[in-house]
């Protein structure tokens, strides 16, 4: 009984303490937004709207309302999310008070799809023939990419453009797991469902080398397009540059027109006061922050008096999984429910789903399907596409009426597969511990610790056989293709969306506004709302749960370093126990 009341007396306190830094916490996170309104406010007339992508880019706000709060200088620092930002850019153009875009690019995170999404959304600035302006230390091919959008790109005297083409470089754990003697078993279906290559071979296969030249010279094609058509160059020197590793200081990056000048960063604040016609310590350099809160104030104004029919777009994005899912996660349960929220709201006339997901289970994606098939019956459903809508990704898209991807997106990878491991053989060579086992049945003790029977693979075989029969079976349905023109695009192989465009397995190339502008015209509505979904939790232990697994991951990010991403996608691929419809790999582009 003391132990108990004991134990009862900690739980109070600890949560009293929790709820009291929480409020702590939210004075200050008020305070600082309050501080930012009212600067944004005063000075957002003569504006130059500061883009700085020091952060990742993200598909939507995060859920939890403390994330972006520094602790360390108690700043709040929110994230913002593509779409936010998007729509920020597609503010500032209408904005009077706005006279034109510094891009502050010394760093660019996001996938190349994401940054493509964004190049638009300044392309389509520029119509209104306010100025972009972009600097940098160091240009990435793929902050370059986003650069060259800009009507004068300059580029610090010490600093460099780098410009070497695109590159896939794949890990291979064969020998190693052979060392250590794990034995990892691999049943599959698609020639190019090469997720499991590393644990098979020493080496790409022929099939998997095929693919990922294909999708490589797609998006350097695009990439190299786009910057040959802004910068005035064309696509034969560019790629000649590229191989001759001919760009190696500042100077040749002016001399072969990559960049419009040199300077440093100084000058570029002389230049943006010149152009606002104001003198440096004056010239209002709006940051992002700054902006989206001053339009808040607006949104909210406006929404106090809207009742218009409204566009639900659900964010499915992360590796999917059964259940709720963790953070960066695709959970079949919660993504389901939102889709089905979204059917049954009268008020929401069409459904978006914006799908950046490399797959995962395919049972969760099945489930998400079926809610897809449900809401079609009722209301357009369109998708669209970000960095990778590949695998379980393009399941869950392929029943939509209609499907929007970028000429960069990474999809299809229409295959199965599975992955058991057998520590039996690690265990007594390198540890010494052996097993033994009683049991009731012949499969009973099928698992982990001994190698799969014949009879067991060949069942598994069959269950993974099934599973893509079904996964072309849908594809088809929804895409009004026979089952044998989806088996010759599928096989698990990977196109981009430029690519997947002409083979049909996807109908426009656009980006999220366009996907939406097609759901409103497919709803036969005019004006509308935009509510996002799944909606967002703000509870004191969903936030505490989140610092968690924020903890956690940073841990493991600081002491991993560049091998995080290798770590992630091994401890994934391992720890199912379900057929997978998943993205071969982690597609990097810097």
């Amino acid at each position: 009984m003391k132990r108990f009341l004991k134990n009862l007396l900690l739980i109070v306190l600890s949560t009293l303490l929790t709820l009291g830094l929480i409020f702590f916490i939210f004075i200050g996170i008020i305070a600082a937004a309050s501080d930012s309104d009212k600067d944004a406010k005063l000075n957002v007339e003569n504006a130059i709207l500061h883009i700085k992508l020091d952060k990742p880019l993200r598909e939507e706000a995060p859920k939890n309302p403390f994330e972006g709060f520094d602790f360390e200088n108690f700043d709040f620092r929110p994230a913002l999310s593509l779409r936010q930002l998007v729509k920020t850019i597609e503010e500032a153009k209408n904005d009077e008070n706005v006279k034109g875009i510094f891009l502050d690019l010394s760093m660019v995170q996001g996938g190349i799809a994401s940054v493509e999404e964004l190049r638009n959304a300044l392309q389509d600035f520029k119509s209104s023939e306010k100025f972009i302006v972009s600097y940098s230390e160091v240009y990435t091919q793929k902050s370059f990419y986003l650069a060259s959008v800009s009507d004068e790109v300059y580029l610090n005297p010490a600093g460099m453009v780098e410009w070497r083409g695109l590159a896939t470089q794949l890990m291979f754990f064969k020998n190693m797991l052979e060392k250590l003697d794990i034995n990892v078993q691999i049943i599959r279906h698609g020639k190019f469902k090469s997720a499991v290559e590393p644990f098979m071979y020493d080496k790409m296969s022929d099939a998997n080398r095929k693919q990922v030249k294909t999708y490589l010279s797609s998006i350097w094609g695009s990439m190299t397009n786009a910057i040959a058509h802004d910068r005035q160059l064309n696509v034969q020197t560019l790629n000649a540059l590229a191989d001759s590793l001919s760009i190696r200081t500042a100077q040749d990056a002016k001399e072969y027109g990559f960049v419009t000048d040199t300077k440093y960063f100084d000058e570029i604040e002389d230049l943006l006061a010149e152009k606002t016609e104001t003198t440096t310590d004056k010239t209002n350099l709006l940051k992002i922050k700054e902006y989206y809160y001053y339009n808040k104030v607006k949104e909210f104004k406006e929404k106090l008096l809207m009742k218009k029919p409204k566009i639900a777009v659900v964010y499915a994005h992360g590796s999917i999984v059964s259940g709720k899912g963790e953070k960066d996660e695709l959970g079949s349960e919660t993504i389901s429910k939102a889709i089905k929220e979204a059917r049954k709201d009268s008020t929401v006339k069409a459904i978006v789903l914006r799908v950046n997901s490399p797959g995962g289970s395919a049972l969760a994606s099945d489930v998400i399907w079926r809610e897809v098939i449900l809401a079609k019956k009722v209301k357009p459903v369109v998708v669209s596409m970000g960095d990778v809508a590949a695998s379980g990704g393009y399941f869950i898209s392929c029943a939509a009426n209609k499907i929007f991807a970028n000429e960069n997106t990474i999809t299809g990878s229409i295959g199965v597969f599975g992955v058991v491991p057998s520590f039996q053989e690690m265990l007594k060579n390198k540890v010494g511990i052996t097993i033994d086992t009683v049991k009731t049945n012949a499969h009973a003790d099928m698992g982990v610790l001994r190698p799969l029977t014949e009879e067991e693979k060949n069942i598994i075989q069959s269950e993974i056989e099934h599973i893509y029969d079904e996964f072309i079976t849908k594809v088809a349905e929804g895409r009004g293709m026979t089952k044998a023109q989806v088996d010759s695009i599928g096989q698990g192989r990977v196109w981009s969306g430029l690519d997947a465009l002409q083979i049909g397995l996807v109908d426009e190339i656009g980006d999220l506004q366009d996907a939406i502008n097609e759901a409103v015209k497919l709803a036969g509505i005019e004006d509308y709302q935009e509510v996002a979904y799944p909606r967002k939790k703000d509870s004191p232990f969903e936030f505490m749960l989140n610092v968690e697994t924020d903890a956690t991951a940073k841990v493991l990010q600081d002491n991993l370093g560049t091998w995080y991403s290798t770590y992630t996608s091994f401890k994934k691929l391992t720890s199912k126990k379900q057929a997978l419809a998943q993205m071969p790999y982690e597609i990097i582009i810097e």
